[in-house]
């Protein structure tokens, strides 16, 4: 009989991926062009239970791309997870070798992705129109490497077709070992609201660990959806986008402790890091660029349109080229954050 994951959900079993144990139940969900390596280690140093890797094509991965390469970057982060993507048995194998061969613990498979120029291609969500390449592609994925495999996906395609549930018993019998499922389906992209509810059908249908995902932002939510879906554990996208601590929060508080918010200095610390790796792994130019929607997000989260001369210093920080007026104006956001120390 499967395990009813839900039955603790404030402290609950532990979360395993094969033989690998989270340490907690808040994991960050993989954004492409988002969950950069840097963004990814702030998270985890403080304390989300897993990070996952932007998606990565897999053909590309294997050619040597260095743009995916840079993607699939996990030094610093243990485990590491790297998400592949493609729709060619062939290549999703070899990405998995060669993610394997770099240091990964664990592969992730993509079938959740909804944007356009992933579907089109017939990767991502479009894979769940086609459940029997999709099962090819997560059984050459298994049998490439010694690593555990785990899967992405959605609802699926569209209201008439929610078919995550029939997909994940394929998945669960080729060898994969977590499943992960945005309760939204590829028609919905981010629209409207999550249907946790939608999820329990995917935990009911497998004896393996389901986590939920879609539309956390707050350690009620995440509560919620777990009561909600019957999940193992929930995954944070968006909500996580200027604050990365908050996984780790969460992840705390369904631990049964009660997270203590960062203080503003933290969060500095948090914020230049992530800028600094950035840079140093992309160059100054593009690296800046790339982290404008970074620094965006820790400007608002800091409150820094709430005072004066705020909203003009943010316009400032995500225009500027320049490295040290980039470091400085992050800096001095945090002087409007609530939680800044007194004198």
């Amino acid at each position: 009989m499967c395990m009813n994951f839900s039955a603790q959900y404030l402290g609950g079993p532990t979360i395993s991926i094969g033989p690998l144990a989270l340490q907690g139940r808040a994991i960050l969900a993989p954004m492409s062009g988002v969950t950069d390596i840097g963004m990814r280690r702030v998270a985890h140093t403080h304390g989300a239970s897993l990070v996952v890797s932007e998606m990565v094509a897999s053909d590309d991965f294997v050619r040597g791309c260095e743009e995916t390469r840079l993607r699939a970057e996990g030094s610093g982060i243990d485990p590491h997870v790297v998400q592949i993507a493609g729709c060619d048995p062939h290549w999703m194998g070899e990405a998995a070798r060669l993610a394997e061969a770099s240091g990964a613990a664990v592969v992730d498979i993509n079938m959740g992705c909804p944007a356009k120029r992933v579907t089109g291609g017939y990767a991502g969500s479009a894979l769940m129109r086609t459940p029997d390449l999709a099962l090819r592609l997560v059984e050459a994925t298994v049998k490439a490497v010694k690593i555990p495999v785990t899967l992405k996906m959605r609802l699926g395609w569209d209201d008439a077709s929610h078919n995550a549930a029939e997909i994940a018993r394929a998945a669960e019998a080729a060898g994969v070992r977590l499943i992960t499922i945005h309760g939204r389906t590829r028609q919905q992209f981010y629209k409207g609201r999550a249907d946790w509810c939608a999820i329990r059908n995917v935990v009911q249908a497998t004896c393996l660990p389901v986590i939920a995902n879609g539309d956390c932002a707050s350690l009620g939510d995440a509560r919620a959806m777990l009561e909600a879906s019957g999940a193992a554990g929930i995954m944070i996208g968006r909500a996580a986008v200027g604050r990365p601590w908050l996984v780790g929060e969460i992840a705390s508080g369904l631990a049964g402790r009660a997270p203590a918010p960062l203080l503003s200095a933290q969060k500095r610390e948090a914020a230049l890091a992530h800028l600094e790796s950035l840079i140093e792994t992309m160059g100054a130019l593009t690296g800046l660029r790339h982290a404008r929607k970074h620094l965006s997000a820790y400007a608002d989260h800091a409150g820094a349109n709430s005072h004066a001369g705020g909203a003009a210093m943010r316009l400032r920080l995500v225009t500027t080229d320049c490295p040290i007026e980039a470091r400085n104006l992050l800096a001095r956001m945090f002087e409007f954050d609530p939680l800044t120390e007194a004198a």
